[in-house]
């Protein structure tokens, strides 16, 4: 086993791991304690946190937790730069924070979880994860990856335990509808199954949205079943680096609602252009993420 730690104090903005693990980003994240997602105002803490990743198509477990001032890790490989990948440790957050509105309320949700990163995860699990994510609480949305891991997903043993990887998209090609709708995806399940069969067979690749213009990727990525404007947005931020992009969720258009009612403008592309341009345009996502986590939270009694 490999270890190793990550000075906080060295990051611009810091970190606050369980925000950006549990900030509903991603679902891709455990805890070692099983409270994953059961505490909904997320911050702080020194919580054993646990993934997985392909390298060179094999399942590797990283594990790490935020303490004294330090990201401490643990895996078979050195998970330093992957860590600095998934949690998007390079973004330097007093430059981003720089670029948002001064309205009071962004300014309470960047002081109430400052140091939470926007996440880069593997692509494929992502697309699946927000397609699960129509109509679902956070927590079921993780619970719904966890079943998916567990049902289908390579099984990794690491320090003594044994961890269960994301499922391939051929492994989830091959499931049956029956089998996903008894993991509780409802209505989702064939959403799910033939996606993962498009990119199993090569028929279109999410990873290929990346390189085009924002507005050219989002549309790509609607090809995929199950994937709207909204879930596309949330690839694209949470997994191909596209910092603009806004998903207009629930949470976002009572935001637009009370505080940017101008930015309503009857329609997805036209609203999601507005309210960039009022979240500060390239790092947008990120003014969003913090909006969402706090609201969501109870900032403001919401």
């Amino acid at each position: 086993m490999e270890e190793g730690h990550i000075d906080v104090a060295s990051l611009s903005g810091g970190l606050d791991l369980q925000a950006t693990v549990e900030s509903g980003q991603s679902y891709l994240w455990d805890r070692e304690d099983g409270q994953m997602y059961e505490r909904e105002a997320a911050s702080g803490g020194d919580a054993w946190y646990w993934t997985t990743v392909r390298v060179d198509g094999e399942p590797v477990v990283v594990q790490a937790r935020q303490t004294d001032g330090r990201l401490e890790w643990r895996s078979t490989i050195d998970a330093e730069p992957i860590l600095r990948e998934l949690l998007g440790l390079g973004d330097d957050l007093v430059a981003i924070r720089e670029t948002a509105t001064d309205e009071a309320v962004v300014e309470e949700a960047y002081d109430a979880y400052w140091g939470m990163r926007i996440v880069r995860e593997p692509v494929f699990p992502t697309l699946i994860s927000f397609i699960c994510s129509a109509q679902m609480r956070v927590g079921r949305i993780h619970g719904m990856q966890q079943a998916l891991r567990r049902e289908f997903g390579d099984a990794v043993t690491f320090d003594g335990e044994t961890y269960n990887a994301f499922p391939t998209p051929e492994t989830l090609a091959a499931a049956t509808e029956g089998e996903l709708r008894d993991l509780s995806l409802g209505y989702r399940a064939p959403y799910v199954r033939r996606t993962a069969e498009m990119v199993a067979t090569g028929e279109a690749d999410p990873a290929d949205a990346t390189g085009r213009e924002y507005e050219a990727a989002r549309e790509f990525l609607t090809q995929f079943v199950g994937v709207g404007e909204k879930v596309a947005d949330c690839v694209l931020l949470f997994s191909l680096e596209f910092l603009e992009a806004v998903p207009l969720d629930t949470w976002i258009r009572t935001t637009i609602e009370e505080y940017y009612p101008d930015c309503e403008r009857g329609n997805y592309a036209e609203t999601s252009r507005a309210i960039r341009a009022a979240l500060g345009g390239e790092y947008a996502g990120y003014t969003q993420t913090y909006l969402f986590h706090y609201l969501r939270s109870g900032g403001r009694d919401h």
